[in-house]
């Protein structure tokens, strides 16, 4: 995360020099990040250089596992809210539940469900929750929606959930919003 602390800067001050040259505006520089300032990968914990991200970046885009865990941890890390666009998700992760009447949030499951790897897109899981006759289950606790089939087990963000984080990022006073991936839309 030094490296990428530097390579921001560098970058940062090509692009300016590029600019001048140019007698251009220089380019936005943005970044797609994970949901969180801190994270481990590879049994590492590691930790986003939010000072180089706050100079050198216009906004960064926050991929979200967790809205309000991981936009919190960025602006208690010191990135302004301005710099701040929350992402929000066009797909569905899918488990195979051990046990079919243990379905809340965190139920067990023994491995992953439909969908390529587990996942499936937005229209995809309209699609299975009609073809179903799904049980469809909203979480306020996590702001979350899900869905059980037997043992299919489907969490992902419908209307609701996804105006309540819509709202909330106008609360945190957010850059805006993005969904990911638009091709998962069912239109």
């Amino acid at each position: 995360m030094e490296n990428l602390g530097q390579l921001l800067h560098e970058w940062r001050a090509k692009v300016h020099q590029e600019a001048k040259a140019m007698a251009r505006t220089p380019l936005l520089l943005t970044a797609t990040v994970y949901f969180s300032v801190d994270f481990v990968l590879s049994d590492v914990q590691r930790s986003y250089p939010v000072g180089s991200v706050k100079k050198n970046l216009a906004l960064i885009n926050a991929i979200n596992i967790t809205t309000s865990y991981g936009l919190r941890s960025w602006i208690k890390a010191g990135l302004p809210p301005s710099k701040l666009i929350v992402g929000l998700p066009l797909y569905g992760r899918t488990w195979q539940l051990k046990d079919p009447r243990s379905h809340g949030v965190g139920a067990p499951a023994v491995v992953v469900g439909p969908g390529s790897d587990g996942v499936l897109t937005y229209s995809e899981v309209e699609a299975f929750n009609r073809a179903n006759n799904a049980t469809v289950v909203y979480d306020g606790v996590t702001v979350s929606t899900y869905y059980v089939v037997e043992t299919s087990w489907i969490a992902y963000d419908d209307a609701r959930s996804t105006t309540i984080k819509i709202k909330f990022a106008q609360v945190l006073r957010l850059r805006g919003y993005f969904f990911w991936a638009v091709n998962g839309d069912h239109n």
